[in-house]
């Protein structure tokens, strides 16, 4: 089990990259200490602005220090970076194709008990619905560094969104090929797909054992990139095993349930079952105990997953 969280990892690999690259800006509003950017901050100073409570402010500040040809990474709780300040991402960063990385910490349920008003279970939805605007979900600490990585050499506004707490690694190491845009295969799989993002790619490999015992093979996809999104890993895995079920930290409206549907429908139509938070408030409460409510688990996917098997049966 890992034990730390991929906020801290965006700033050490921050703070190692500024060494050589002095275009690195940061800029948190008021959350210096919650995105654990504090040591970036001390590290480098004029490379640093604390912002305050002022998330409208802070999209448009980096959107002018990227037309100044730096590198801004915005640090804020994706429950208000997401919705306080969406016309300014929406016109500051995509509309003027400014090179800003607008990070959202603390996404999905992760603020647990403070409930819906702090939970951004719909910033999915909003964001891959801008013009120009990249969203991605990286899944472990090894992918928050690639992707750390990558989106420093990335022209382009990009939403990207972590979660609060540690998470478990999916990969065995940071030895793997990453690409934006491009999905991960975690397990190859004929019978079924399971399709995930960020922390319920663990969910994802959990359910694929589970379902191994049971002598049903099922391929994982790690969709980190949702937009751009990599339609061929989907119309092949829809193809080949012939079922998708997604499962996700978001509202199944919008989000990347939607966008495999979308996909699916439009290509290659199988059954796609979407995994998420219903058309309601979310519960609050500890981030386990909000998924295991909504059936975001291993177990609830194995149930699923013979559910359509069965069906299809049914049907021939």
């Amino acid at each position: 089990m890992n034990s730390i969280p991929n906020r801290q990892v965006i700033c050490e690999t921050l703070l190692e990259l500024a060494k050589t690259d002095r275009d690195i800006m940061v800029l948190a509003s008021d959350s210096r200490g919650s995105a654990a950017m504090a040591p970036f901050a001390n590290a480098y100073p004029e490379q640093f602005v604390e912002v305050g409570i002022a998330e409208q402010n802070i999209v448009g500040m980096s959107a002018g220090l990227a037309h100044s040809g730096k590198k801004p990474f915005v640090t804020s709780p994706a429950c208000f970076l997401s919705m306080r300040s969406i016309e300014q991402i929406k016109v500051d960063v995509a509309y003027s194709n400014t090179n800003v990385k607008l990070i959202g910490i603390s996404g999905g349920v992760s603020y647990g008990a403070l409930g819906m008003s702090h939970h951004s279970v719909q910033d999915l939805a909003v964001a891959r619905a801008i013009p120009g605007l990249a969203v991605m979900m990286p899944a472990d600490r090894h992918e928050t560094k690639k992707m750390t990585e990558a989106l420093v050499q990335y022209e382009g506004g990009v939403y990207v969104r972590i979660g609060r707490n540690p998470v478990e690694d999916v990969y065995p190491s940071y030895d793997y090929p990453f690409e934006i845009g491009k999905a991960v295969t975690m397990r190859e799989g004929t019978d079924v797909t399971i399709i995930g993002a960020g922390e319920t790619v663990r969910v994802a490999l959990d359910a694929a054992d589970r379902l191994a015992e049971d002598g049903v093979s099922a391929r994982v996809l790690n969709m980190h990139t949702i937009k751009p999104l990599d339609e061929e890993s989907i119309v092949k895995a829809a193809r080949e095993t012939g079922r998708i079920i997604t499962v996700e930290e978001h509202s199944i409206y919008g989000g990347l349930g939607a966008a495999v549907a979308e996909v699916v429908v439009q290509h290659y139509p199988v059954p796609v079952n979407i995994v998420g938070i219903p058309d309601e408030p979310a519960i609050a409460g500890k981030t386990a105990e909000v998924f295991r409510h909504y059936g975001i688990s291993a177990a609830h996917i194995q149930q699923l997953a013979h559910q359509l098997m069965n069906k299809q049966r049914a049907r021939t």
